[in-house]
C-alpha cells in the first residue's frame, strides 16, 4: 500500500521525526543497513537545512522505484526524500553545494554530504520564493547505466511526489515501467482517500506491472477487471514507444495530463467515468509525437487545474523536482487541501544525467 510521510518541519523537533520516518520507509522496503543509515542521514541533513537556511518547510518521504527499467513486476525501490520551502532561496548553487559552505556559523556539509550519499540528488532555487532538494537512495548499489536486462536506457525519466490527505496512506499512486521499446506511465486516483482508496490505486499499479506490453487503452480494459473489488479510480497512461517516437495516451476519469512541446502546453483529455465501476463503450485515444524538448505532467485532482511551471525551471532538472515544484507553487493557504495530491512527470533524458 502506498505509504507516505508529509512531516512539517518548524522546529528543532521534527528533525528527529524526519529520521525516523526515513528508517521506518527503509526498514519496509528491506534496505540493508548501510542503505539505510545513508538514507536516515540525508533526511536529517535535508531537514535540519529547512531549519538553518529557509525558516521550515515540508518533507515528504516514500518508497519509489530506482528507474523504469525491465523487469518491472519486481522493481528495485528507492527511498524518495524531498525538501520544499517557501524560503529565501539559494542565490549561489554551486557555492552552496561545495563542503565547507555556510551562512549560519556551521560546518555546512548538508547539501554537500546528500549529493554524495545519494544515488539521485538534484534541486532548484529561485531567489525569494524558496527552494526543492531531491534525494533518492537505492536499497542496492549497481550499475546504473544499464537497465536489468542489459539493454540501453530509456532516453527518458519519471519522477514524481505524492503527498497523502489522511495520515500516511495515500489515495493515489503512480508507477513508470518499460517493456521492450515502450516506457508506460500511469497515474492512479483511487475514489476518495485512505486505505481504501490506496488499495484501488495500488491495485492499478500492479497491474500495470504484470501487463507492461500492453497499450493504454488495453491496459485500461483490464483494469476494470482488476479494480472490480476495490473502491475504483480515476486513471490515466502515457506510454511512450522509443523506436517510433510517438506517444499514446488514453484516459478514464479526472486525472489530468498535460503534454509540453517547447513553449506550448497540450491538454490531454480522459473519459468520464470510474476504472473499476463504469466502462465507457469507446476509450478515446491520443497519439502525438515527442521530442527532447516535451514534458508530460499528470496530476491527481488534489492539485488545482489552473497550476503553471515557471519559465525558469530548466528542462535538465530531474522530473521528481519539477513536479514537487508544480505542487509547491500551486499550493495556497486559502485554498485548503481536501484530497491526496500526487504529481508525475515524464522528461527526456538531458546528456549527463541519469535515465
Amino acid at each position: 500500500m502506498t505509504h507516505v510521510r508529509d512531516i512539517p518541519v518548524h522546529d528543532p523537533t521534527r528533525v528527529r521525526d524526519v529520521r525516523v520516518a526515513a528508517k521506518d520507509a527503509c526498514g519496509r522496503a528491506g534496505f540493508p543497513p548501510d542503505r539505510a543509515a545513508a538514507a536516515e542521514l540525508v533526511a536529517t541533513e535535508l531537514a535540519t537545512n529547512l531549519l538553518k537556511h529557509a525558516g521550515g518547510g515540508q518533507i515528504l518521504i516514500e518508497t519509489v522505484d530506482a528507474g523504469p527499467g525491465h523487469g518491472a513486476s519486481e522493481p528495485r525501490p528507492a527511498l524518495q526524500i524531498t525538501a520544499i520551502d517557501h524560503g529565501p532561496g539559494i542565490e549561489d548553487l554551486p557555492t552552496a553545494l561545495g563542503d565547507g559552505f555556510s551562512t549560519t556559523a556551521t560546518l555546512g556539509a548538508g547539501l554537500g554530504t546528500c549529493r554524495r550519499l545519494a544515488d539521485v540528488f538534484d534541486l532548484h532555487s529561485s531567489p525569494g520564493r524558496g527552494t526543492v532538494a531531491l534525494a533518492r537512495i537505492h536499497a542496492s548499489v549497481g550499475n546504473r547505466s544499464r537497465t536489468q536486462d542489459g539493454s540501453a536506457p530509456a532516453r527518458v525519466r519519471a519522477g514524481g511526489v505524492n503527498i497523502p490527505f489522511v495520515a500516511c496512506h495515500s489515495g493515489d499512486a503512480w508507477a513508470c515501467v518499460r517493456s521492450g521499446e515502450r516506457v508506460t506511465l500511469l497515474l492512479a486516483d483511487g475514489l476518495g482517500h485512505g486505505p481504501a482508496a490506496a488499495e484501488a490505486s495500488d491495485a492499478a499499479v500492479r497491474h500495470l506491472r504484470l501487463n507492461a506490453a500492453l497499450r493504454p487503452e488495453e491496459l485500461l480494459a483490464g483494469l476494470h477487471g482488476a479494480l472490480r473489488d476495490t473502491r475504483g479510480a480515476a486513471v490515466a497512461v502515457a506510454q511512450l514507444d522509443l523506436a517510433s517516437g510517438q506517444l499514446e495516451f488514453s484516459g478514464i476519469g479526472n486525472v489530468g495530463a498535460r503534454l509540453r512541446t517547447g513553449d506550448d502546453w497540450q491538454h490531454l483529455l480522459s473519459h468520464p467515468g470510474i476504472v473499476g465501476a463504469h466502462r465507457p463503450a469507446h476509450i478515446p485515444r491520443h497519439r502525438l509525437p515527442w521530442s527532447p524538448h516535451c514534458l508530460l505532467v499528470l496530476h491527481s485532482d488534489g492539485l488545482p487545474s489552473r497550476w503553471s511551471l515557471r519559465s525558469d525551471v530548466p528542462p535538465a532538472l530531474d522530473p521528481g523536482v519539477t513536479a514537487a515544484l508544480i505542487v509547491r507553487d500551486a499550493s495556497s493557504s486559502a485554498r485548503p487541501v481536501r484530497d491526496d495530491t500526487t504529481v508525475a512527470v515524464l522528461s527526456p533524458t538531458q546528456a549527463g544525467r541519469e535515465p
